[in-house]
Parts: structure tokens; C-alpha cells; sequence
């Protein structure tokens, strides 16, 4: 069981990058993640992990985005 939950801040951010119509696909998954484990014990994909390492290593990422990867990555398994 995941014990660990987003941020409201975090959540926030999620919740207005869901509503952002020119918002990327890839910040809209990953807003997605952190919504479902800011009230859940849900926890993050093995897929989705890749997905957040790969955001965070890029340039072409907002700061935004950047936040929602680095919050999808610290609430991952950390058995894998």
C-alpha cells in the first residue's frame, strides 16, 4: 500500500493542467497520476515511472511539468 499522497499544491497544479487546453499529453498524464494519488492510495506504474524519468531529464519540459513528474516519482515503488 501507498502511504504517500500528493500535495495540495501539487494537486492544485494537476487539477488546473487537466482543465489547460494547450496543455501536453504527457502533462495531462502525469496531472492525471498525481490527482488519483493525492486522495488514494494508489500508486505509480511502472510505465508511468519511465514516462516522469524521461520528462525530467529533458529540456523540453516546462517547470510545471517538470513538478508533476518529480511528484509522480516520489510516490513510485521503490522496489524497482
Amino acid at each position: 500500500m501507498n502511504t504517500k499522497k500528493s500535495s495540495k499544491q501539487v494537486a492544485s497544479l494537476a487539477a488546473t493542467t487537466l482543465q489547460d487546453p494547450s496543455a501536453s499529453e504527457t502533462a495531462k498524464t502525469l496531472a492525471g497520476s498525481v490527482l488519483a494519488q493525492s486522495s488514494t492510495n494508489k500508486q505509480t506504474g511502472a510505465d508511468l515511472e519511465e514516462k516522469a524519468s524521461k520528462v525530467l531529464k529533458s529540456s523540453k519540459y516546462s517547470e510545471d511539468t517538470k513538478t508533476l513528474a518529480g511528484s509522480v516519482l516520489s510516490q513510485s515503488n521503490k522496489k524497482r
